[in-house]
Order: structure tokens, then sequence, then C-alpha cells
């Protein structure tokens, strides 16, 4: 398992992404895409594997008080699949869904989101490779 990406609120993607790529020294992921209208939201790559998504705040309400949205792991399908079963043993809700969804990687058939005992939401996807 590892870190595939983190969610962060930002109130201007734009000048998130000058922050991150300028400043930080961090590389541009789909930012043309998100300009045109194409991508829902602008990432940087941390590393080949590790991408951080720069997601617009539309209102205070959106964060309720998290200024991280959700942190995601990638696995393999076999990984994904136990998880979902041990997630579902311990009755939590596992059918918030995003297929196909895109991550670090590129994109991936499908990710499930599910809460930490916080609150926290975590995002748990595998790739077809």
């Amino acid at each position: 398992m590892r870190l595939d990406h983190v969610v962060l609120w930002v109130k201007d993607p734009a000048a998130a992404m000058d922050f991150y790529t300028r400043v930080v020294g961090l590389a541009p992921v789909r930012f043309e895409q998100f300009t045109a209208g194409d991508a829902p939201f602008p990432s940087v790559r941390v590393s080949e594997d590790s991408i951080i998504d720069l997601a617009l705040i539309d209102t205070a309400d959106d964060i309720a008080g998290h200024r991280v949205n959700h942190v995601c792991v990638a696995m393999t399908k076999a990984e994904y699949d136990a998880l979902d079963q041990r997630l579902q043993a311990e009755g939590i809700d596992t059918s918030d869904r995003l297929a196909p969804t895109f991550g670090a990687r590129g994109w991936g058939p499908e990710g499930m989101y599910f809460p930490d005992p916080d609150g926290n939401v975590i995002e748990a996807r595998y790739y077809d490779d």
C-alpha cells in the first residue's frame, strides 16, 4: 500500500498552483485541462506515484472544519477487495464510490471513500497494473 494523493481545499487553484510549482518546486498536473474546464481541479506531482490535488472551496461549509478534503491510499485489487470486506465487517459504509477515478498514476477503475473514527475521509483505490 502507498500514499496516492492528498486533496487540499484551496480558495484559488491558480494561486495555489503558482505557489506549489514556483515556490515549492513541484510539477503541475492537469492544470491546462483545469483552466480549459476539462478537469474539476488541478494537481501537483510530489513523486512518481504521489500527487496533491488542489480542490476549490466554494463556501466555508465545504470544509466543515477540515482543511484536508481526503487522503487516498493505492493498493492492488486484492488488497482493495480485502479492505472492503474488513470495513463492511466493522459496519463501515463503503457504498460511496467513484469509477473511473483519477489519481497519481492516472485513471484507475474504482475508488471507495470511508470515514476514519475521527471523521477524516479516506479514499482507497487500485490501478489495473
